[in-house]
């Protein structure tokens, strides 16, 4: 009668196995997923690309940027464009533009807010409708419905003013905004509400102490969308405004085109300053932007 001397396998888990490499799995997750680096690599040249045509264009002279290759580097890189931007009324612009993106995000965020609030926490029929309704709004364009707009800022007396933008982009950010918000103060722990309850709490309080501090993912992902849409918008102050006190910068980009030509390099430039404080803002919060975006804004 024989007996089997080979050396039984290691299992799964021991410190044999461990030695040996893990398995198949643990292999795979040294090597990485190259199909997946590949992606990436090809998403990064693809963002990147365009962000550095755009900055070194800037800084090219007029002459250069016809004629010259596009992705080149600058040989003689120059301010004069900037200089050029500041000096043709860009401050004006920017804080016009500050203006409508800070009072957009107010509208929007203190009637939102409360309205998701609402229909988190009402279980009645009637909210539900109300709720479904107010987001049919995400599926009107604003295209559709510019003229009748147009009438209506026309007599409400608003025609050529800085609330003829905010009012309408802040009425169109708010479904999104209520959809978002819903969706992330529905983590909020039923518990957490029954505690505060028996505490005495009243809905408002519950709304200030508890779900609004469990909520900040959310918001942060509301008022960045809000600003964006503020920041970047072009039909509204296109059609609804006319003097150029009430300018924004979509709009103050065609002061660099004239009859004679564009100055690309100057509308280039002008891009690149306007770019740069949406960036510094999404930076602060880019985290709780990816958080809300995620569905993971209450917990």
């Amino acid at each position: 009668m024989s007996t089997d001397t080979r050396p039984a396998a290691p299992r799964q888990g021991s410190p044999a196995a461990s030695r040996s490499g893990g398995g198949p799995a643990r292999r795979r997750a040294r090597l990485g997923n190259p199909l997946a680096g590949l992606g990436s690599l090809v998403w990064l040249v693809i963002v990147v690309v365009p962000l550095y045509t755009l900055v070194s264009a800037s800084l090219m002279r007029q002459d250069q940027a016809l004629n010259g290759e596009p992705l080149a580097i600058p040989t003689d890189p120059t301010l004069d464009n900037y200089r050029t931007v500041l000096d043709s009324g860009f401050l004006s612009l920017l804080g016009n533009t500050a203006i409508v993106a800070v009072v957009t995000v107010a509208l929007v965020l203190v009637l939102s807010v409360p309205v998701a609030y609402v229909a988190v926490r009402t279980r009645s029929r009637l909210s539900s409708l109300a709720f479904r309704t107010f987001l049919l709004g995400v599926a009107i364009p604003a295209q559709a419905v510019i003229v009748p707009l147009y009438l209506l800022i026309g007599k409400m007396g608003l025609y050529d003013t800085l609330w003829a933008i905010i009012l309408p982009t802040a009425a169109f950010s708010m479904p999104v905004a209520v959809l978002v918000l819903s969706g992330t103060m529905r983590d909020v722990s039923e518990e957490m509400y029954e505690a505060m309850s028996l505490d005495g709490a009243t809905p408002l309080r519950m709304l200030w102490q508890l779900v609004v501090p469990l909520s900040k993912a959310g918001i942060s992902t509301v008022a960045i969308f809000s600003a964006l849409q503020a920041w970047n918008g072009f039909l509204f102050p296109l059609i609804l405004t006319q003097s150029e006190e009430n300018r924004v910068l979509t709009l103050g980009l065609f002061n660099f085109m004239t009859q004679f030509g564009v100055n690309i390099p100057a509308v280039l430039a002008a891009i690149v300053l306007s770019v740069v404080p949406i960036f510094l803002v999404y930076l602060v919060a880019r985290r709780a932007l990816i958080n809300g975006l995620m569905g993971v804004g209450g917990k």
